[in-house]
């Protein structure tokens, strides 16, 4: 019901008529401002409700796509604010939102786990020889680390890609994407844990985080 509220905010919105409700205002202003592109907003909403299963991803490639809905469609609207209309930095957000939605996947495994949920790819653990059940009892043998070295090593993979567009993306872009601090925080923390993602340091925010992202912003660099 919720999902379907917001399909219909959003066309009201479009249309100039956005539902009494604080968020919808807000967003409508938003739209009216920046003109936002409606075929983001939607794309998110489809690939949350779809996410309402609570079925496992078959495969990483299903898990990126996932990713690219709803993580990266939120890059390019953050963009659309920034007012930023370049090619190479909507190449440098799809792959940004594709690590990200892969590191919250990680980051998420001993939570969702705990209430015998188990998101991580299929192919992955059958590859591995990894359980369902070896994640829900939160095993920390080495079958279900080379399943989060692997998962891990996709969303590095992504931040080297979306880095090696940095030269060719403006200044003005850096604010949407300084989030790849706390990506890649996060899996220099998995990888010195030997990629234990039960390892109980991993449930601790960094500290020196705020820090980090100062840096990073008076540098202008993601």
């Amino acid at each position: 019901m919720r999902m379907e509220f917001w399909k219909t905010a959003i066309e009201q919105i479009f249309r100039d008529n956005p539902p009494k409700q604080p968020v919808s205002t807000e967003l409508w202003r938003a739209v009216r401002k920046h003109r936002l592109t409606k075929r983001w907003l939607l794309r998110i909403i489809t690939d949350r409700e779809k996410d309402l299963d609570d079925k496992a991803f078959r495969n990483l490639q299903e898990l990126e796509n996932y990713a690219e809905n709803t993580h990266s469609s939120l890059m390019y609207l953050l963009l659309e604010c920034l007012g930023v209309k370049d090619v190479h930095a909507d190449h440098a957000a799809s792959h940004i939102g594709k690590a990200q939605g892969i590191v919250t996947c990680l980051r998420a495994t001993p939570y969702h786990c705990s209430r015998r949920k188990v998101y991580v790819p299929m192919d992955l653990c059958m590859l591995h020889g990894a359980s369902q059940e070896d994640f829900i009892r939160g095993s920390r043998e080495q079958k279900v680390r080379d399943v989060v070295y692997d998962i891990a090593s996709q969303a590095h993979v992504h931040l080297q890609h979306a880095r090696s567009f940095s030269h060719s993306i403006s200044a003005a872009a850096v604010p949407a994407f300084l989030q790849t601090v706390v990506l890649e925080d996060y899996l220099q923390r998995v990888r010195k844990v030997n990629f234990d993602v039960f390892h109980p340091g991993l449930q601790h925010r960094n500290p020196l985080l705020p820090l980090l992202l100062y840096l990073r912003s008076w540098k202008k660099s993601y």
